[in-house]
């Protein structure tokens, strides 16, 4: 129980640092190291203003990757194979490759744009720190809103309550803040996700219905039904293409 409280108390510790982070992006560079001249030599410290910055870098991947289609595209493969009955193929590490390469597909529209309008105005100084998180803001948050439910939306925005639900409208990128936008777009792509792999898995789970219920009747109990139904559920799946239907539906629905 202390463990947990513990680990409770630096996620809100890290959720309080990252949401002040716009404060310290007003400088055009955080120095991530300092060097002060001490009696023994020099010092190497960590400034304050570098702190956050530091915290947040283990976290950046999985919030990267919470704001894109990443986590629909994971969790169905997932499931996919959940439904399979396969427990180590496809491996892990197949499907991660599969899910990130999906994922670069779906975004690049939006990762063009955040190039064009954003980073390389930028580096080429006609727009500051901040102007630029906020162009790069705009495209990433209308794609987010696209994917997100009303009634998700809604939660969010009526729990806050520093926010004036009378001012928010979906339709409009920038009257939505990321603090609200964030968590229900990835509840609505954890429900999108969960509606897609059970159509993926009701096909598989007829199969071991009849499979089990076939050996029940033949009196084969002692025989597991799996060993039956996977070369069943594979030859199904690519009789059907079973590949290419699936990533051209995760494609499509975005």
């Amino acid at each position: 129980m202390k463990t947990t409280g513990v680990w409770l108390a630096v996620g809100l510790n890290l959720l309080a640092l990252g949401l002040s982070l716009p404060a310290f992006a007003a400088e055009t560079s955080v120095p991530l190291l300092s060097v002060i001249p001490g009696a023994g030599g020099q010092v190497i410290g960590v400034p304050g203003t570098s702190l956050p910055w530091l915290l947040l870098f283990p976290f950046l991947p999985a919030l990267l990757l919470a704001f894109t289609a990443f986590t629909r595209i994971a969790v169905v493969l997932f499931l996919l194979r959940q439904g399979l009955g396969s427990q180590t193929a496809p491996p892990n590490l197949v499907l991660m490759g599969l899910a990130v390469l999906l994922t670069i597909f779906v975004m690049s529209p939006v990762l063009k744009t955040i190039n064009a309008e954003a980073y390389q105005p930028y580096l080429a100084g006609s727009l500051s720190f901040n102007a630029a998180a906020e162009q790069a803001a705009t495209p990433l948050k209308s794609f987010m809103l696209r994917q997100t439910r009303a009634e998700d939306l809604s939660l969010f925005t009526e729990s806050d309550p520093t926010l004036d639900p009378a001012t928010i409208d979906p339709e409009r990128a920038d009257s939505v803040p990321l603090a609200a936008l964030a968590p229900a777009f990835l509840t609505s792509e954890l429900k999108t996700a969960f509606q897609i792999g059970f159509m993926v898995i009701l096909p598989f789970l007829v199969i071991d219905l009849v499979v089990a219920a076939v050996l029940t009747a033949l009196g084969m109990i002692m025989l597991p039904p799996q060993l039956v139904s996977l070369p069943l559920k594979l030859l199904l799946f690519v009789t059907v293409d079973g590949w290419h239907l699936l990533v051209g539906s995760l494609i499509g629905s975005f």
